[in-house]
Formats: C-alpha cells, structure tokens, sequence
C-alpha cells in the first residue's frame, strides 16, 4: 500500500495499490445500469400518462354534460335580471356588449364586438341617405328637397325662399351705442337721444 503524507495537519491517509488487478475477459462491470428494466418503467409511466390524460378528458366531458343538462331543468330565480336588464346604462362604450345606436327612422343597428368606426359607417350611410332623400318628419314625410334637387333650382333661377325682410321698430331706430372706454371696463351703454 502507498502511503500519501499530506503536510499541514498531520492526517495520513492510505490508498491501496490495485495495479495488479486484470481481467481481461469483463469489459464492463453488469451491475451498474439495467437498461431494459429503465425501458420497462419509461414505457409503463408513458402508458400511465396517456391512460390519466383520457380519463380526465372523459371525466370533464361527463361533468360538462352534467352542468348543460342542469342548467336546462332549473329556471333562473325570480330576481335575476333579464340580459337586456343587466347592461349597463346608456351611452355604452363602443364594441361593448350591448353597444349600438339608433337612427332618425327608428331602426337599431346592433355595433356590439364591432370595430370602433363601425359607428361612423352607419351614422355615415344615414346622412347620405338624408341628402340623397331629403331629411323627413317624425311620421316619415318629405320635410324638404334632397340636396341634388335644390340645387338644380337654384341654377335654374328659381332661388331660394327667404322670409321677408320686417322693417326695425321706429323706437329703436332713436338709439345709439356708445363706444367703450377704458373707464367703463368695455361695459356699452345705450343713450337715447332727444
């Protein structure tokens, strides 16, 4: 056996001298890994995962189809809210959940889950129908000329109807208005004359 002395604290320790053992016909040692008992148990523990993985998957689908057949059979109370009773109040933030607008004609157009300027579009194709029809009245008659109309009347000279102009009352044609001075803080005052 060789001896290793290790300077410093005085601890000597002791190797034992193996050069002499040979065998030539081992060229691996059996015991250190068994490798088809290692593919046994990664095959086994496969088997188990996918056995677990279809049982919940069956087990939820069970369950799921428990609930919908639950909600069927049961009515909602007496004090739960209708959808339409669950929204919030108007005015609704866009592509909310009830969100939409209502037109001149009375026609609800539903913009819930649309893109924001899907409201401009709508709003939009109401104008232009406004001045392609002319604007009407709440029974829905013709309350004026579609815009392409009136102006064909007024190139034709036919102008457009004004009120008469009414001539002032004599007693404000007496007054004058004074200009505002740095004194009077812009304040005008109304003078009438004599």
């Amino acid at each position: 056996m060789a001896k290793h002395n290790h300077k410093g604290n005085g601890h000597k320790t002791e190797t034992p001298d193996v050069s002499h053992v040979r065998n030539v016909n081992v060229t691996h040692e059996l015991s250190d890994v068994n490798v088809p008992a290692i593919l046994k148990f990664v095959a086994a523990l496969v088997i188990m995962t996918v056995a677990v993985y279809v049982l919940m998957w069956l087990l939820f689908g069970f369950l799921n189809a428990q609930e919908v057949k639950k909600e069927g059979e049961v009515p909602p109370g007496p004090m739960a809210m209708s959808e339409k009773e669950s929204l919030p109040p108007e005015p609704r933030l866009q592509a909310a959940k009830g969100f939409g607008v209502r037109l001149e004609s009375g026609e609800s157009v539903d913009l819930e889950n649309k893109a924001p300027e899907a409201e401009y579009h709508v709003l939009r194709e109401q104008w232009k129908m406004v001045l392609d029809n002319g604007p009407k009245d709440q029974s829905g008659n013709p309350a004026g000329l579609p815009i392409k109309h009136a102006m064909q009347k007024v190139l034709e000279g036919q102008g457009l109807r004004s009120r008469p102009q009414q001539a002032a009352p004599q007693e404000m044609t007496n007054y004058t208005i004074g200009t505002p001075t740095a004194a009077s803080s812009g304040r005008v005052s109304e003078k009438g004359e004599q």
